[in-house]
């Protein structure tokens, strides 16, 4: 992760921004003063002008930051199922600094052999059914499982039973966020 400011800095260029939580896509324009708030699994979460927002890793050059390059300790690395959940472990709701997987998101994983390669498909929710930002996460798990090398095909389906509760988070989530 980039050494993030604690002051507030100008966008370098305008960028696609996604609106937290409705999900809405919007463009910031450069030289907008912004506030970086969260820098986890790639992504920037951002203040302007009192609205929360996320810029993507790919944009990371908006914010004068590099885009990111995977690092060897980031290549994958064991069995395929093991490397699909490390790619979950980099998803994060950009509300929440704690990862999909320790959040309790995930309900399903299946990996089954297609012509080419590997199919995934994978049952995730959301900590709220009304969270606009569903389609924006589930699209980030998309790229990330699919920029594995031997799967070909991945569908996040997003499903609301059982209901998400906080009781689904790992103990280490729940430590995080002082539930303890």
């Amino acid at each position: 992760m980039n050494q993030v400011p604690n002051e507030s800095i100008r966008l370098l260029r305008d960028v696609d921004a996604y609106m937290v939580p409705s999900g809405d896509e919007v463009k910031l324009l450069a030289g907008n003063l912004v506030r970086v708030t969260q820098a986890l699994g790639g992504n920037y979460t951002i203040l302007m002008n009192g609205n929360m927002v996320q810029i993507t890793a790919e944009n990371a050059d908006a914010l004068g930051f590099d885009t990111p390059n995977k690092p060897d300790s980031q290549v994958p690395k064991g069995d395929l199922e093991n490397q699909i959940w490390d790619q979950l472990k980099t998803c994060y709701d950009p509300e929440i600094p704690i990862n999909i997987v320790e959040l309790g998101l995930i309900y399903g994983l299946d990996i089954s052999d297609i012509d080419d390669g590997k199919k995934v498909h994978i049952k995730m929710t959301l900590t709220a059914p009304g969270c606009g930002m569903g389609p924006v996460i589930a699209g980030e798990v998309d790229r990330k499982v699919n920029g594995l090398e031997s799967v070909e095909n991945v569908h996040v389906e997003l499903v609301w039973e059982p209901q998400w509760n906080r009781d689904m988070m790992s103990e280490a989530a729940q430590l995080e966020l002082g539930m303890f």
